[in-house]
């Protein structure tokens, strides 16, 4: 029924183990495999959401049985966040879960099959969505630091069941699966049924044409990666790590292309915006030069600053605060949501502090004199969103170093920060 070859040198196989119908064939197909041939380490995971009482109830149907097949169960609780989508917000916890479970190059097969992506499209399709989210489900994906498969995509669901039924398979039945308050068991109770009485072959052409829009998506993905490839050169090497895009080379795209590539390059960072927050795309860009414009997204924020835009996520959301006493030179020092700092060539120093930017601040340049500090940053292009964080070094109240900037010094030293994560981990 499926396929497991091109996954045989994962360094583990996981399933995600609902107990319902498509996981627990999914289950008993990888299980079979294992026993019959070499096969990586197989484990299951089942998510529990806590959103229903019946669910208390499923972890214990779930470990019998992994029991009777000699696989490993592991049950992770996870917290659903409130919001207007709860299957959106469940789908999000559970997958947060994988993320964390999955190492370097491990495989999480789940048990999505032909009529799950014919409802992902139709479902899209109502929303309005463009061809990314058109392409619906991919066989395959990266999730953390492995990959998600989707080994029964060209499976139906009626397959599914006679082969459960076949083989004696026990499974559950969810009741909210019966709620058609759901858009999905909408979608699958009412709407489906009356397009296979009209057309019986409905789910099966419906996800044809998922592929075929997923073959034109992967073009386009083809396109974006030349676009950006010019677009992403130059950046500023003072800032390791910091994501940014040289916006003349942007401009000089179509806006259909511009989108295109913004799109790719945001898929792997976060949540995209749908198409009535793109305008947020042409503040941005078509912004005075002068000014300072943030385009705010679910999972953090593009900003424009000397000719480039910058994705800032994660411990950027937040300024850091305060100052750090550093007690022992010698080692780098933990900077509280803003990375770290350690100090290259210096002769032993006491007295030394890590402090951020107030105003007015005066740094002896050699051979220059005395400097604004603000002048100085200017002069090296840093970036406005940059400075508030930049970690400058003093030892009582002489300013010596400011932090990646090698002419900014006064001592005979180097002050190196390592950047905080500019990551969520939600591509």
């Amino acid at each position: 029924m499926i396929n497991l070859t091109p996954w045989l040198s994962a360094p583990a196989w996981y399933i995600a183990f609902s107990g319902g119908l498509d996981s627990t064939v999914l289950l008993h197909l990888l299980a079979d495999h294992a026993r019959n041939h070499a096969s990586p380490p197989l484990r299951a995971i089942h998510v529990h959401h806590g959103l229903q009482s019946a669910a208390d109830a499923w972890p214990a149907h779930c470990q019998t049985v992994c029991d009777n097949l000699g696989i490993e169960l592991q049950v992770i609780h996870v917290q659903v966040s409130p919001g207007a989508s709860l299957e959106q917000a469940a789908r999000d916890a559970r997958y947060a879960a994988f993320r964390q479970v999955l190492g370097p190059g491990d495989i999480l097969f789940t048990g999505q099959h032909r009529d799950d992506q014919a409802e992902t499209l139709l479902f899209r399709l109502l929303r309005g969505a463009g061809l990314r989210g058109l392409a619906a489900m991919p066989g395959q994906r990266v999730l953390g630091q492995g990959s998600l498969v989707r080994p029964l995509l060209g499976c139906s669901r009626q397959q599914l069941q006679d082969h459960a039924q076949a083989n004696g398979l026990a499974w559950i039945e969810d009741p909210s699966n019966a709620d058609t308050q759901f858009a999905r068991n909408y979608l699958r109770s009412e709407v489906f049924p009356l397009l296979r009485q009209r057309w019986p072959q409905a789910s099966q052409n419906l996800a044809r044409a998922a592929e075929h829009l997923g073959e034109a998506q992967g073009l386009l993905d083809e396109l974006a990666e030349d676009d950006l490839a010019l677009a992403e050169e130059g950046g500023p090497v003072a800032w390791p790590g910091l994501d940014s895009l040289d916006l003349t080379t942007l401009v000089a795209l179509s806006p259909a292309r511009q989108r295109n590539a913004l799109q790719y390059w945001l898929s792997r960072r976060a949540r995209l915006p749908d198409a009535r927050h793109w305008a947020g795309w042409a503040d941005l860009r078509d912004a005075a030069a002068d000014a300072q414009p943030a385009w705010r997204l679910a999972d953090g924020q593009l900003l424009r600053s000397h000719g480039r835009i910058w994705w800032l996520s994660g411990d950027w959301l937040q300024l850091p605060v305060g100052e750090l006493a550093w007690a022992d030179p010698a080692e780098p020092l933990l900077l509280p949501g803003n990375g770290s700092v350690r100090l290259v060539g210096a002769a032993p120093l006491d007295g030394l502090r890590i402090a951020y930017r107030q105003g007015g601040e005066v740094l002896d340049v050699p051979g220059r004199g005395r400097r604004d500090l603000k002048r100085l940053l200017n002069e090296q292009q840093v970036p406005h969103f940059l400075r508030p964080r930049l970690p400058l070094l003093y030892q009582g109240e002489r300013l010596l170093a400011v932090a990646n900037l090698p002419g900014l010094v006064q001592a005979d030293c180097q002050l190196c920060w390592q950047l905080p994560t500019n990551a969520q981990g939600l591509s």
